[in-house]
């Protein structure tokens, strides 16, 4: 089957993924049932290749190896990995597809909401030109991000057995829940034994990313004291004026809307509150580590300054680590980027190494254990209706990965 076949066919199923089953005390892996129904088919899929060790888990995580070919026992077992679910942030119910050959490299209409996709909001689009687009009509995301990594594995998979390429073990991992941070929260690395591996999860297929954010979730919750206003001198503490207050403390320019590259950033997520409690929910950003620990140090005596002028237990601070930055562990093993970049300057393209502004399951599996950095899958504009993607990159990325398992075929 050809990739866009089955990339198609993958997005043709609803896998939204839901945040609010992720935190409290009643946490679902995976977040959405729905995710099983396209876990289901890729568990089908795997078995009738003939992959060994097909299984899907009872938290929707699907897992199967191709064995090495005879004689390449010894070789490195590489794996792949790439997520089922779709983001929350926009409808990935009912998708679909535009597909538009040797497109021209102008805006494009997205026939169900009549929007366009721009040249002047997404320039990469000029290089695209020529190719086979596809895109969402504009009503949902496409769901590139990232069942085209899915699409990209299992046809290389099917490939490299059509074609009788020598390699290692292969392993591949399909995850639930990527999208709201589950992603690698119960994978088996006692099961998927694969001495290094790839996500394939990211934009430009000549991508190879090993650098990530620290990240972190925080949330000020504020006590206030609610008396009756014309009796409120010096007793009142109004919680949504405190939290507007922290909120004015923190630098304005470091926020998403004005950084990139290496800059982190504070970012408020949600607000909520009034005279009696208010609560103000952050995530926190960075690559340094050292500046990482400087911004939360920074909330921290937000907490405590408040806390002085406005009385003890007027404001609470919880922080919570999310996953740290995989460039602290990926700089110990360069030969697991040094295959990716071959592979790809094999494949025709330059290699393009940047900063992940965010995170992938492969920065949580690297510090688990298994080193693991981030593959381009060619798709762009994620997570909304504006996601695009072209045939050809996806047919480049298939030979990205299939260089990949020739190149550590070939280590000795």
């Amino acid at each position: 089957m050809q990739v866009e076949q089955r990339f198609l066919k993958y997005v043709s199923y609803w896998t939204t993924s839901d945040e609010d089953n992720t935190t409290g005390a009643d946490v679902r892996i995976p977040s959405t049932e729905r995710q099983f129904e396209l876990g289901k088919l890729l568990e089908q899929e795997l078995t009738e290749l003939g992959l060994k060790n097909v299984t899907l888990t009872d938290h929707c995580y699907v897992y199967g190896l191709l064995p090495a070919t005879p004689g390449y026992e010894n070789r490195k077992a590489v794996g792949f990995i790439s997520h089922m679910d779709t983001a929350p942030d926009f409808s990935g119910k009912d998708v679909k597809p535009q597909m538009i050959p040797d497109y021209d490299g102008e805006d494009v209409l997205l026939k169900g909401s009549g929007d366009y996709l721009k040249v002047s909001d997404f320039p990469g689009l000029k290089s695209l030109k020529g190719r086979t687009l596809i895109t969402t009509d504009g009503t949902t995301l496409l769901g590139a991000d990232d069942k085209a990594g899915i699409a990209e594995i299992i046809t290389a998979i099917e490939e490299i057995i059509a074609s009788d390429q020598p390699h290692g073990d292969i392993w591949v991992g399909f995850t639930p829940d990527e999208e709201v941070g589950c992603g690698a929260d119960l994978f088996d690395l006692d099961y998927f034994k694969a001495d290094f591996a790839y996500t394939v999860d990211g934009d430009y297929e000549g991508e190879i990313a090993y650098e990530n954010f620290n990240a972190a979730s925080a949330v000020f919750t504020i006590k206030g004291v609610n008396v009756h206003p014309g009796e409120a001198k010096d007793i009142m503490v109004n919680a949504a004026l405190v939290a507007c207050e922290i909120q004015s403390m923190l630098p304005e320019e470091e926020t998403p809307a004005h950084t990139e590259g290496r800059k982190g950033f504070y970012h408020l997520t949600d607000i909520q509150g009034d005279v009696a409690s208010a609560r103000l929910s952050y995530i926190i950003r960075d690559h340094s580590r050292t500046s990482f620990e400087m911004r939360l140090n920074k909330l921290r005596t937000l907490e405590i300054e408040a806390n002085q002028k406005y009385g003890s237990g007027t404001v609470a601070l919880t922080i919570t680590d999310s996953y740290s930055n995989m460039l602290e562990v990926i700089e110990k093993h360069p030969h697991i980027v040094d295959i990716a970049k071959q592979a790809i300057s094999e494949a025709g393209l330059n290699p393009l190494s940047r900063p992940i502004r965010g995170g992938t399951d492969g920065a949580r599996l690297t510090f688990m254990g298994l080193p693991c950095p981030n593959l381009g899958t060619g798709g762009y504009g994620f997570h909304g209706p504006y996601e695009h993607i072209s045939v050809e990159g996806m047919q480049t990325a298939v030979k990205v990965i299939r260089n990949i398992v020739s190149i550590t075929a070939d280590m000795d």
